[in-house]
């Protein structure tokens, strides 16, 4: 047999082999082995955006840049670092010249009548304000009025076609929350950065005597004062106010914001009364030492002072009145009670003129509960 027979020979069996093989295959898919699911892309409903650009355009037509412009007295330099004339002078007598001192910072357009949110440190004492809007339009500002417990100023502008941002809900935040951070740092021009909310409720921190901070770890820098702080939606959630600054550099990623809804609040009462009313009641208390708490077997406030013909007053409160509740929020008891005694410093420094508050104060070892009515603070009343 010759080679070209011998592999015909062999190639039918091989032949049919491989056909029976491949039927086998397609009747018993069980043989082709483990069968693999294709790839699917993971999605997630719950995913925030992987960009934030439609959150910027919405609140960006809507943050400001503010320039302002101040006259001040300084010694005149030729003569001031010149050491003849200054022992000449005796450097008190050194003569004065003027020269205008120009600060930079931003500003939210909250309301299309013109109203403008911005930091009192940022206008505070300026002769001169002027506003560039993002669309390029540059005019200049009337001060409405200023809340200098909480370093807000409400400004207003006449400009047709304004843009006013979309308010958020503060109170609905969570730590972890994207913030974005919106203003003029050392005046570039509007630039965004981002971050998340670090914390909630910050205070202590000696900046204002009212502190309820949202604080973030978005860059802050001098210029973004006054701007906003948004959410990942393009709603305003706060007013950047200030960054913690003990090396003096730029931003360490820690700032603080005032939130938003605080900062309506004032704005509301300067665009009606051209000042924050904010309730007084004339009494003063501190936190119960160690030493007090076992002699009164109570966590709260002891009242260290009434002021005569004061609400308080009028109320029945006294001094040595040791303060356990306060509306709804107790004193007498709790893991951290300094958290309940700011609490109250706030609910109490929020009245409104007319207002009714509950205070419940042990005196004498019996408890009493006493209503006040908060009245206006002696500087704000009208004369």
């Amino acid at each position: 047999m010759n080679l070209k027979r011998l592999l015909q020979f062999a190639a039918w069996p091989t032949a049919a082999g491989v056909i029976i093989a491949l039927l086998a295959m397609l009747v018993f898919p069980q043989l082709r082995g483990p069968q693999q699911t294709p790839l699917q892309p993971a999605t997630n409903i719950n995913a925030g955006p992987y960009s934030y650009a439609d959150a910027v355009a919405r609140a960006a037509p809507a943050v400001v840049n503010i320039y302002t412009a101040k006259k001040v007295l300084e010694r005149d330099p030729r003569y001031y670092n010149n050491p003849y004339f200054r022992q000449l002078y005796n450097n008190s007598n050194i003569p004065l010249q003027e020269r205008m001192q120009r600060t930079l910072g931003s500003g939210v357009i909250v309301d299309s009548r013109g109203l403008i949110l911005t930091n009192n440190h940022v206008i505070n004492g300026a002769d001169k304000i002027q506003v560039l809007l993002n669309d390029g339009r540059y005019t200049s500002a009337e001060l409405v009025g200023i809340d200098s417990e909480n370093d807000l100023a409400v400004l207003k502008i006449t400009l047709e076609n304004l843009l006013p941002i979309t308010l958020g809900q503060p109170n609905n935040l969570r730590v972890g929350d994207i913030a974005l951070a919106i203003g003029n740092p050392f005046g570039v021009g509007q630039s965004v950065s981002q971050g998340i909310v670090s914390a909630l409720g910050r205070w202590g921190l000696g900046i204002n005597s009212r502190e309820n901070f949202i604080q973030t770890d978005a860059a802050i820098n001098p210029g973004n004062s006054g701007g906003a702080l948004i959410d990942a939606r393009g709603n305003l959630i706060g007013i950047n106010t200030a960054i913690l600054d003990e090396t003096g550099a730029a931003s360490v990623g820690i700032s603080f914001a005032v939130p938003a809804d605080i900062a309506m609040n004032s704005l509301k009462q300067i665009a009606e009364f051209g000042e924050v009313q904010r309730g007084w009641l004339g009494f003063t208390a501190a936190p119960l030492n160690d030493k007090g708490v076992k002699l009164y077997g109570t966590l709260g406030l002891i009242v260290t002072g009434v002021e005569d013909a004061s609400p308080a007053a009028a109320a029945g409160l006294t001094k040595e009145d040791v303060i356990i509740k306060v509306d709804n929020i107790s004193l007498g008891e709790g893991v951290m009670p300094e958290l309940n005694y700011h609490a109250v410093q706030n609910l109490v420094g929020n009245l409104k003129p007319g207002s009714s508050i509950n205070i419940k104060v042990l005196r004498a070892g019996k408890t009493l509960d006493i209503k006040a009515i908060a009245g206006i603070r002696p500087t704000q009343t009208k004369t």
